[in-house]
């Protein structure tokens, strides 16, 4: 078998809402074997495998996988249940996923399967098809295009001629979603915005996540958020000036120096009284940190340990009772944990090592921060608290007997929690609030040592030991004893209190034609309404109308890109089919959802073959809008029409006939109160009109709208009444849509490559970004009615490589329709096709209308074919030229004939 390709899809996409992988594979001579046949592969696999007994598959209840696999199924479908399993095993637990034929003969499947963290998803599907290779007969063994699921992940992978080891290469993947996973603070907050529909987007593969979008955005880095002061965390990091923050305003601390070498440390100890305890000024985690030392011995032991990681060592006097973490988030005590040391309890039987991996059996134990609880080890301090009480780890403890492995009791170090919330005196929760609001800290870990919570300080001592910046959740939300306290809820409240934005207003267009020009008219209308706007086109990234990036970004990654900025209030996105099929859309769900049209282009590319398929495509942007937003649809295009079966939120139509006139279910929707933007014939032209509810509202007539080119260009009346459409559920005011379609124009600095006209010379030029027969049909009706104000119409024209051979042909019959004379280049990128190849077929499109050859040339570079059309123009003439490279062939065409200027900026 063979892997063909494999696609990572990060947001909602044809397969589902969620990120899936899709790879293609060739199952080649396994075609013809399916489990069935092949003897004691199922058993193999379940021995391997034992979980995929839960797997439900098409009956719907656990064991309905295996009965398919004893009743015979293929290895596509086995391999996608196998890619799921496996990054359950691994801590990433998914359950969706489907297998289908490609559409492209017999053996030829899309495995299709959710995932989490992708590196693990795409590893995942490797290891899938290593191991159902390793499980075949040998006669049938052999899989190929490994190396398009092996994700660059930093690790050192298994080669696929390795030979194969399930469990190590299973140990690999468990290894690489621990490095990949968010911590259980960063995830809890991140579950917890999800709830509240607040959107997140990871910004690294460690712990920063951004919450929000645009300029309602907040940045999380595990429990140290986008409002924790710089100050506050460099105060709280300096161990000794906290302390002496705190008792400047009388909160009970320990007394403390700080020292630079065992000697200061030992007479600091003498200063205080034994016992003392000696940390690093600036460590987190109990690294380095000893407590209860007896005597001078101690102290420089305690002292080394300290100097390993700083040589600033703080000597403070040890304070007697329990350990105990008090959250604050925001001025207000959240939760309380008492904090154990790692420990073992004896049974008489077991030596304190053996007890320890006892222990460690719990799973709920595991390495560094990527469960509930940590495993123990036997380190350093362990082997001091064992010889100070005349133990070896080979010593068996009496039953019942508790010894601590550690003086510490992080959560970090193998220790426990028991919750305390509902215990805390009053007073302790007022010293607690003081102490975060002093060092300045919106979130903050108080680190208490005390006889008993549940009692005043200030009544039986004790004291504040530590005040941490970004403290854990890990003991809050998941503690060993008592009630899981949800403390990511109060942060994100705090971040975005309720009933206040997190998202901005997102706007997504589709279609086959006008959404270039139709983005660009919201943007210009939203901008007048005073929102700074982040725009995506086909021609690059645009922040409050400057553009910040150039090129075809009308995808995912540009989508992702606008919403990341934190200055936009609201984002237009252009989205093109081609994104949609290679990565899914960028965003979670929009506002508004429009789609223009569904018309023949990009047919034969990536699985669409038809306006059906097309339009299936394109409705992920309607099936994707909020529940209060809208999905704009063009009423007189019945694929359009169809999606609003499909479509979430309300439903408002665009359309080219007036509310009488117009298709049957324009008028129901009228009647019903719907909302509509409709052209209406009037006295004075055609006028676009709104309806909404008992209202009717004309708004303008077509000829005042500067880029319809006095209502000719019907295109750009269509975008018009799609832009009012989108405007207007937006809550734009309607003064405001008017007033933005009078200032709108077609100039190549508001719409490069967009009906953008050149009227600088005897004759005139229009440039277009036109590349479909849609495109050019309307531009064969703008032509007919300029027509009889010009001599000769000249015309440039070209066809993409990627196009069907019909599209070609149909392309150069267009150009027969509307042109006197026919000049045909090439465009940049060939797409695959031989040089010329594309023009011929334009050139015999051309010739079938009877268009005399004498009046065909060709000039495959597109400049040069510029070049000859706007030589050969005299006065009175029209020249259209349907351009590729946008930016290139306007500066030909403005610069024509002064090649010493044609390199500077337009």
């Amino acid at each position: 078998m063979r892997v063909l390709e494999a696609r990572a899809f990060r947001g909602p996409n044809p397969y589902g809402y969620r990120p899936v992988i899709r790879f293609k594979l060739d199952l080649e001579q396994l075609e013809q074997h399916p489990t069935s046949e092949l003897a004691d592969f199922t058993d193999r696999l379940l021995e391997l495998m034992p979980t995929l007994h839960e797997h439900g598959c098409s009956y719907g209840e656990p064991g309905g996988f295996v009965r398919r696999l004893r009743e015979g199924t293929w290895l596509g479908h086995v391999s996608e249940h196998i890619a799921l399993e496996l990054q359950c095993l691994a801590g990433t637990p998914v359950t969706y996923g489907k297998t289908r034929g490609a559409g492209e003969g017999e053996g030829i499947y899309y495995v299709v399967y959710s995932y989490i963290e992708e590196h693990v998803g795409l590893l995942a599907g490797r290891l899938a098809l290593r191991l159902v290779n390793h499980l075949l007969p040998t006669e049938l063994q052999g899989v190929q295009g490994l190396e398009l699921l092996t994700p660059d992940h930093g690790l050192a992978a298994t080669s696929p001629d390795a030979p194969f080891d399930y469990q190590a290469e299973l140990e690999e993947l468990i290894v690489l979603a621990q490095r990949l996973a968010l911590g259980p603070t960063t995830q809890s907050l991140v579950d917890e915005a999800c709830q509240r529909g607040i959107p997140a987007i990871r910004l690294d593969e460690q712990s920063l996540v951004q919450l929000g979008y645009g300029k309602y955005q907040h940045r999380i880095r595990a429990s140290v958020t986008s409002r924790t002061s710089n100050i506050a965390v460099e105060t709280a990091s300096d161990k000794e000036l906290t302390n002496r923050l705190l008792d400047d305003v009388g909160l009970p601390v320990p007394r403390n120096m700080l020292v630079r070498s065992a000697e200061e440390a030992v007479a600091a100890a003498e200063r205080f009284g034994y016992p003392v305890v000696t940390k690093p000024l600036d460590v987190s985690h109990g690294r380095g940190v000893s407590l209860n030392l007896q005597d001078a011995e101690q102290v420089r032991w305690g002292y080394e340990q300290a100097a390993q990681y700083r040589s600033a060592v703080l000597v403070e006097t040890f304070l007697q009772g329990k350990d105990y973490r008090v959250l604050v988030v925001n001025e207000q005590v959240v939760a309380v944990a008492e904090r154990v040391p790692a420990h073992v309890q004896g049974d008489g039987q077991h030596t304190i090592a053996e007890l320890v991996e006892i222990t460690n059996q719990d799973p709920r134990r595991g390495i560094g921060h990527e469960k509930v609880l940590t495993r123990i080890t036997i380190n350093e301090q362990a082997q001091r608290l064992l010889q100070q009480a005349g133990y070896t780890a080979d010593t068996v403890l009496q039953p019942g007997e508790i010894f601590h492995l550690r003086s510490t009791a992080n959560i970090s170090t193998g220790g426990t929690a028991i919750d305390r919330t509902s215990d805390i005196h009053y007073d302790n929760i007022e010293i607690a609030r003081r102490a975060a609001r002093v060092v300045g800290l919106d979130i903050a870990g108080i680190d208490i040592i005390t006889p008993n919570i549940g009692e005043s300080l200030r009544e039986i001592g004790g004291g504040i030991v530590e005040v941490n910046a970004g403290p854990g959740f890990r003991m809050h939300l998941q503690p060993s004893e008592g009630t899981p306290r949800n403390v990511a809820r109060p942060v994100i409240n705090m971040l975005f209190p309720p009933n206040t934005p997190a998202r901005i207003p997102i706007v997504s267009i589709t279609g086959t034609n006008g959404k270039t020009t139709t983005a660009r008219m919201v943007a210009h209308m939203l901008k007048l309404h005073g929102l700074r706007v982040g725009l995506t086109t086909t021609d690059g990234i645009y922040i409050d109308g400057e553009l910040y990036m150039r090129g075809d970004l009308t995808g995912p990654w540009s989508a992702r890109m606008a919403l990341k900025d934190p200055t936009i209030e609201a984002a237009v996105l252009e989205t093109a089919r081609g994104g949609i099929l290679r990565e899914g859309l960028g965003f979670d769900r929009c506002d508004v959802g429009a789609v223009l049209n569904i018309q023949a282009d990009h047919l034969g590319l990536r699985g669409v073959e038809t306006l059906e398929d097309l339009a299936r495509v394109k409705s992920l942007v309607v099936e994707v809008v909020d529940k209060h937003g809208t999905s704009v649809l063009n009423a007189d295009d019945p694929l359009t029409v169809a999606m609003r079966e499909r479509a979430e939120g309300r439903i408002a139509y665009f359309s080219m006939h007036g509310g009488d006139n117009g298709p049957e279910h324009l008028r129901e929707h009228i009647a019903e109160g719907g909302i509509a933007v409709v052209l209406q014939s009037g006295v004075k032209g055609q006028m676009i009109a709104i309806y909404h509810a008992e209202q009717y509202i004309p708004l303008l007539w077509t000829h005042l709208i500067p880029a319809t080119l006095e209502g000719k260009a019907r295109v750009n009346v269509a975008n018009a009444l799609a832009a009012t459409a989108i405007a207007y559920v937006l809550d734009v005011p309607v003064e405001t849509i008017r007033q933005a379609l009078r200032t709108f124009t077609t100039s190549f600095y508001q719409t490069p490559g967009r009906l953008n006209i050149f009227d600088e010379y005897p004759f005139r030029v229009i440039m277009d970004y036109g590349h479909n027969p849609a495109a050019l049909e309307h531009m064969v009706d703008l032509v007919a009615k300029l027509r009889p104000s010009y001599n000769r119409v000249i015309g440039v024209v070209s066809g993409p490589g990627d196009r069907r051979d019909e599209d070609l042909v149909k392309l150069g019959e267009l150009a027969g329709r509307m042109f006197d004379e026919v000049i045909i280049k090439q465009d940049a990128s060939l797409r695959g096709r031989p040089s010329a190849q594309a023009a011929g077929l334009v050139r015999q499109g051309v010739l079938s209308t009877g268009f005399a050859e004498a009046r065909i040339t060709t000039v495959l570079p597109e400049l040069e074919a510029v070049d000859e059309a706007l030589g050969r123009a005299t006065a009175g003439d029209l020249v259209v030229i349907f351009a590729d490279q946008v930016t290139p062939v306007w500066k030909r065409i403005i610069y024509f004939g002064r090649p010493e200027v044609q390199n500077q900026a337009v």
